[in-house]
């Protein structure tokens, strides 16, 4: 895996560029976030990468800071998100925004980011919600509502497991919201509710 690049500044037309690394260009995908910082052609540049492997090609990806990688990687994680979707998110919307709006349980400023529906972003809030302040801010305490936040996240994976669509097991969760139950009360509790459906 490569960690971080630093060389000198090749290429720089997004969502594209290229760091000449010794003599060796690496051509690299990096968000807006990341374009912004950059400085001129010819200067010297360090950034956080991460490698994506696909049948047709390996696809290095950059990025400005340490939490902008850590969100890409979390990122990844959520079902139905892949690295464009991911990218497009953290275009549009900066580290500190995303975290605020999922913990605010956000949808519509999340739905606001291009190429991001309304399924997308329920999805986003249910399953990063538990986890986006440890990520991004390291050291900070959990939240009071974290156990519950945890559980229903562990729940909608367990229930994308088992063959749910992703909305309805937005709709189905609704209904335990907030109760405070383990993983697996919620979970029986979101089969009792589809069950009577």
């Amino acid at each position: 895996m490569i960690g971080f690049l630093r060389g000198r500044l090749a290429v720089k037309q997004p969502p594209a560029l290229s760091i000449d690394v010794g003599g060796v260009g690496y051509e690299l995908e990096a968000p807006m976030s990341t374009f912004y910082t950059l400085p001129e052609l010819g200067a010297e540049v360090e950034l956080f990468t991460h490698l994506v492997v696909r049948e047709d090609a390996h696809v290095l990806f950059a990025f400005a800071s340490e939490s902008e990688r850590r969100l890409f990687r979390a990122l990844l994680k959520v079902s139905g998100i892949g690295p464009r979707v991911a990218l497009g998110i953290l275009s549009g919307i900066s580290v500190e925004a995303f975290v605020g709006c999922v913990e605010a349980q956000d949808v519509a400023s999340l739905v606001r980011i291009p190429g991001v529906g309304r399924k997308t972003a329920e999805r986003l809030v249910v399953e990063m919600r538990d986890r986006a302040a440890a990520l991004f801010f390291p050291g900070s305490q959990p939240r009071p509502a974290g156990v519950a936040a945890g559980a229903q996240a562990e729940a909608f994976s367990a229930l994308v497991a088992l063959g749910y669509k992703p909305a309805e097991i937005t709709r189905l969760l609704k209904n335990v919201v907030g109760e405070g139950h383990s993983t697996e009360e919620t979970i029986r509790r979101a089969l009792q509710a589809a069950v009577k459906e």
